[in-house]
């Protein structure tokens, strides 16, 4: 950042200020996601957002290295970055009130961009998109499960908020006050809100949000959970998004949404090939569909990732694609007749919350244009159950089963130049550093050990 550059962010912060104290805001939250998929924050006075909008604020590298129990792998005790906030997202918190958020971009002192910057990177996937003359839509489901704060202190057994039926109305008639502030607080954002309904597992709600350009899908998805959070706290609950909250429940997924555009044209709508895809739309599925291993250790990056990731689970644990088929990974989801040209798009289901969100969209942008580059091509979909085939009708049709652990998807990951190489050196580094330091935390312990130490961290 220049001079010219530094004066320009300081004058709009500046400016940014009467409304900010018309609404009573007196600190601004910065953030970033760490390699653990923990969001961590710099909070500034409003009256210094000026200054960190040209200096920034800073913040020791050490947390890329961070596990999820706030140990690094590296000590970090050298060196320091910058936070700038983005002041184009900057949002005024409806539930957290004389507080606002922005998203922060972590620069060197030297300005230039860090290496091992998880959102710098998803910024450069998308403009190695648009050298190709593409862009994309993404959006994150968020699935959490809400539990009485006071029966849910850490170390005891999970007790959820509320009952009834999965997708039962009962569970909104009891919690009804809790969802429909979360809506609101949502609404009063900015944030464009699809559905919100009751899940399956007990306490577990999902909220589907609108798509918007990669970036700003995994800027939304930290500002819905974070909202969620904070509603849940004033209401005397506590969310978590752990993939599992009991070890023999059905978790919480973040299933990612993703279509590809050709300027006006979806690349998943009205072409020649199977349920409308068009070539190029194939061939950017099919790079997905190949580096599904190696993707979960971006995707599904936690031990806890692999209790959800299992057959029948609708977690998507097969290699495989199918139209509207709940049990692949990769499902394509058309949209009804008549909205397939704005609507159709690629649900990747085996992905969690775990996952920093802006890794995520790197590497299915990565992943994607090494199939257009390939000019790879889908295998027969599949449509029905594949743990309902037998083993040897499964060996007959190439379907795989996806890692089973942690410990195969980052050694796929390590593997892969694709992802390794635009990862660059320093962050290839340090996720795999984070995914061994965990994988070597959790060595022999119990699944419920595992859910308990990871139910509120998430």
């Amino acid at each position: 950042m220049d001079d010219a550059a530094r004066a320009d962010a300081a004058e709009r912060a500046r400016s940014m200020r009467p409304a900010l104290d018309a609404r009573g805001v007196r600190l601004v939250a910065l953030t970033w996601v760490d390699n653990s998929g923990i969001t961590r924050t710099k909070a500034v006075p409003v009256d210094r957002l000026d200054s960190a909008a040209a200096w920034g604020v800073g913040a020791s590298p050490c947390f890329d290295t961070f596990l999820f129990n706030d140990i690094g792998m590296t000590s970090g005790a050298v060196g320091d970055l910058r936070l700038h906030p983005d002041l184009g997202k900057l949002t005024v918190l409806a539930a957290q009130p004389g507080w606002a958020w922005a998203p922060a971009d972590r620069y060197g002192q030297d300005g230039a961009v860090h290496p091992g910057d998880q959102r710098g990177l998803a910024r450069a996937a998308v403009r190695r998109l648009a050298e190709r003359g593409y862009t994309a839509k993404a959006a994150f489901e968020v699935e959490w499960v809400a539990g009485e704060a006071r029966d849910n202190a850490d170390g005891e057994d999970f007790r959820p908020a509320v009952h009834g039926p999965a997708y039962g109305h009962a569970r909104l008639v009891s919690r009804s006050d809790y969802v429909r502030d979360v809506a609101v607080a949502l609404a009063d954002q900015g944030v464009a809100v699809d559905q919100i309904h009751p899940e399956y597992s007990p306490g577990q709600f999902e909220v589907s949000v609108a798509a918007a350009d990669p970036v700003g899908a995994a800027d939304d998805y930290v500002l819905v959970r974070e909202t969620i959070r904070a509603v849940s706290h004033r209401h005397g609950l506590r969310a978590s998004f752990a993939p599992k909250v009991v070890a023999d429940g059905v978790g919480n997924g973040g299933h990612v949404h993703l279509s590809v555009w050709d300027g006006d044209h979806n690349l998943y709508s009205g072409g020649d090939g199977r349920f409308g895809l068009t070539g190029k739309g194939e061939s950017f599925a099919a790079g997905i569909l190949e580096r599904l291993p190696a993707l979960l250790a971006i995707g599904a990056p936690s031990v806890a990732s692999y209790l959800r990731l299992v057959p029948q689970h609708w977690a998507g644990a097969f290699a495989v694609w199918g139209l509207e088929n709940r049990e692949a990974a990769l499902r394509l989801v058309t949209g009804p007749a008549g909205s397939r040209e704005w609507a159709a798009n690629l649900e990747a289901k085996c992905f969690d919350q775990t996952a920093n969100p802006y890794l995520l969209v790197a590497a299915l942008i990565f992943a994607g244009l090494a199939g257009l580059a390939a000019d790879a091509t889908l295998p027969d979909p599949v449509d029905v159950d594949p743990a309902l085939l037998s083993d040897e009708e499964r060996q007959r049709r190439g379907i795989r089963r996806l890692p089973g652990s942690l410990n195969e998807s980052t050694a796929a990951f390590a593997a892969d130049p694709v992802l390794t190489d635009a990862f660059g050196e320093r962050l290839t580094s340090d996720v795999l550093a984070v995914r061994r330091g965990e994988i070597e935390h959790f060595a022999g312990a119990a699944p419920d050990e595992i859910v308990a130490a990871l139910r509120w961290v998430h």
